[in-house]
């Protein structure tokens, strides 16, 4: 099982596909996210977002703001700018 993951900002798709592992950070402190997570909705402070490939390989971004939602292992992430 893998998670559906979309990491955009308002001008492009940074990262789509399916990844074993993301983590954020939001208001509420850090998450880390893993296939079958519960349902969430997070509002994100400046600051790192990673997310594990199926395949192993990590990729780190620095996102200002943004949300961050959690459903039925689609993780949808959406920032103002987003760095890698």
């Amino acid at each position: 099982m893998a998670l559906n993951v979309e990491l955009v900002s308002p001008t492009q798709r940074v990262w789509s596909g399916e990844a074993s592992f993301v983590s954020a950070r939001t208001i509420d402190g850090d998450l880390g996210i893993l296939p079958g997570h519960t349902p969430l909705f997070g509002v994100l402070v400046d600051g790192a977002v990673t997310i594990t490939g199926v395949d192993g390989g990590t990729t780190d971004f620095k996102v200002s703001g943004g949300f961050l939602s959690v459903s039925n292992n689609r993780v949808s992430i959406l920032s103002e700018s987003i760095d890698s």
